[in-house]
């Protein structure tokens, strides 16, 4: 990637994206000239959807924003954005109890990455403020209405996912 060009990584579980994660990839891919919404494989968390499926909705619903990048990856982020020479990090906030968390995060990645990656906020739409991915699937599971918290095309893919599960004698 040439030095004139800025880029961001969005990282996230995004098991689902909401429409509180498109709000924040939509404002950031408008600050930089690439931004990459990228996927955490984080093996301590069991997902509802595997990290390729969390990439492929990325991807479905990022696909009319040209200048955004769907990818995952494991371990630590600051050597996630070093391989890919990226110094900024995008995080999206609901609320006071996440800035607390987000701060010390974003602390511990600019010190151990001596300075090379720093973390830009921003703050959810009010909107999408009462938006968590795990909300929604809790209103997911008991067969609630999500269609205001993700597109059409993700509330199917989750429902199917717990149909699939109830099948297999899963209770979610």
């Amino acid at each position: 990637m040439g030095n004139d060009m800025k880029a961001a990584i969005y990282p996230g579980s995004f098991d689902p994206v909401t429409y509180g994660h498109i709000d924040v990839i939509r404002r950031a891919a408008e600050m930089f000239d690439e931004l990459i919404v990228s996927v955490l494989d984080n093996r301590a968390k069991t997902p509802l959807f595997s990290v390729e499926e969390r990439v492929k909705m990325l991807q479905d619903v990022t696909r009319d924003i040209p200048n955004v990048k769907v990818d995952s990856f494991h371990g630590l982020l600051i050597d996630y954005a070093r391989r890919l020479n990226v110094h900024i990090a995008i995080r999206g906030l609901r609320a006071i109890t996440d800035f607390e968390y987000e701060l010390q995060i974003s602390q511990t990645n600019r010190k151990l990455s001596n300075g090379n990656l720093d973390t830009i906020f921003l703050t959810t739409s009010l909107e999408y403020a009462y938006l968590s991915s795990s909300s929604v699937k809790e209103i997911a599971c008991f067969g609630g209405d999500i269609s205001q918290c993700v597109p059409p095309e993700v509330a199917a893919l989750i429902e199917q996912k717990y149909r699939e599960l109830r099948a297999q004698g899963i209770n979610p």
